[in-house]
């Protein structure tokens, strides 16, 4: 990978961090995929919401901070209509806004449990 695509996704991914602090997203964590042997993306960001109002918010901060911040917007988007899974995904980094109860039965952490993980404090 060159360094101008890992600090791109490296800024990407501080962007999608701090969208989802703004609207107090629970339980942050960034699985960090660079390491892993054909890893389509650099990054998964994960975080819950409490209800699906906001989750859906949270997406729209993720979205609209990162277009802001970075110009950037996500090749494809999934979950807004039931707002369970909200997925903003863009190439290197793929963020994931779960419904809490959604989070718990898909454990996305568990499936990469072989990548670093890191926990991002709640305090923004």
């Amino acid at each position: 990978m060159s360094t101008i695509q890992n600090a791109s996704s490296t800024l990407l991914k501080e962007e999608v961090i701090k969208a989802m602090q703004d609207l107090k997203a629970k339980n942050i964590i960034v699985i960090d995929l660079r390491e892993i042997k054909d890893s389509l993306s650099d990054f998964f960001i994960i975080c819950h919401g409490d209800s699906s109002t906001q989750v859906n918010s949270i997406s729209n901060s993720i979205y609209k901070s990162v277009l802001e911040e970075t110009g950037e917007k996500p090749w494809h988007q999934e979950g807004k209509q039931n707002s369970e899974w909200v997925l903003l995904d863009y190439v290197d980094v793929v963020a994931h806004v779960f419904y809490k109860d959604s989070r718990e039965f898909y454990n996305i952490e568990g499936l990469w449990g072989d990548a670093e993980i890191e926990v991002i404090s709640e305090e923004a």
